[in-house]
């Protein structure tokens, strides 16, 4: 299995020392060197962009990709490996994760975000009935079950099967940017629900998904959002520990909308399975 690179913010972070007074142990291993991309061409393909789908393609004509990097799960998984666990939890596989679930209350604002994962096999196969595990932290940078103030939350966080196309969608928000952080979203990739669910796995893929620069920076712009201005203002794809080595040329999804209308947030991967 690939390593994985750290997902470490900055120490000078009110919200990071949170976490480390928790005690929560980060990926202490760093991925190497990325292999170049590698790109199929085919009738139809309009092409993509270091596994990026374009705007004007649908999953089907989507072209192939290497296999997308290995990623840290970061200390905000849940996912069993540091004590908590959601993906057991009745209510989990669903489409909109704004809200939480089984019996706590709280919904998340923000900008409405829209984002899918396709996910193809190393031939370029569609994965079908495979599940996508996503996760990602509200506008204010905290992460349910974990941050002050939504450790009673389990918001932002759900699985879903992928279908013929092998594509999995969730219905959420746009997430903040922490303190030294990308903006971002997490996923794990299963070979189907039930491994998704049972505790036990196993995990295919864990990555993450980033988000453009240029639309963060108008959502960031909204209220609720406003100190995702100065942190995202501090870091940048290539100081990022996470996407930092290819900057994140497998892993940037392509958006499109605006703030008024909700944004829609694609990404086509290629994984072993």
């Amino acid at each position: 299995m690939a390593e994985q690179r750290n997902e470490t913010p900055t120490d000078n972070d009110a919200y990071v020392r949170e976490v480390h007074d928790k005690g929560l142990q980060f990926d202490l291993r760093t991925m190497s060197r990325r292999r170049m991309l590698t790109v199929l061409g085919g009738a139809g393909v309009l092409g993509a962009v270091g596994g990026r789908l374009l705007a004007d393609q649908s999953p089907a004509s989507a072209a192939c990709v290497a296999e997308v990097e290995s990623e840290t799960a970061g200390p905000y998984p849940a996912d069993g490996s540091n004590g908590v666990e959601i993906r057991t939890v009745a209510g989990v596989v669903r489409g909109d994760i704004r809200s939480s679930f089984n019996g706590a209350t709280g919904v998340a604002g923000g900008i409405g975000l829209d984002f899918s994962l396709t996910v193809l096999n190393l031939s370029c196969v569609p994965l079908a009935g495979a599940a996508v595990y996503a996760w990602h932290c509200d506008r204010e940078g905290r992460y349910s079950l974990y941050s002050s103030g939504v450790t009673n939350q389990n918001y932002l966080r759900g699985i879903q099967a992928t279908d013929a196309t092998g594509t999995a969608t969730f219905r959420s928000i746009y997430p903040g940017c922490y303190a030294g952080r990308w903006p971002h979203i997490h996923f794990e990739v299963y070979s189907s629900p039930a491994n998704a669910t049972n505790g036990r796995g196993p995990i295919v893929k864990t990555s993450q998904i980033a988000l453009p620069k240029d639309v963060s920076s108008a959502v960031y712009a909204t209220s609720g959002y406003s100190q995702s201005v100065t942190n995202l203002s501090r870091i940048s794809l290539a100081t990022d520990g996470v996407f930092r080595d290819d900057l994140a040329a497998r892993e940037m999804a392509t958006v499109t909308g605006s703030v008024t209308s909700g944004y829609t947030a694609r990404l086509t991967i290629s994984v072993k399975g």
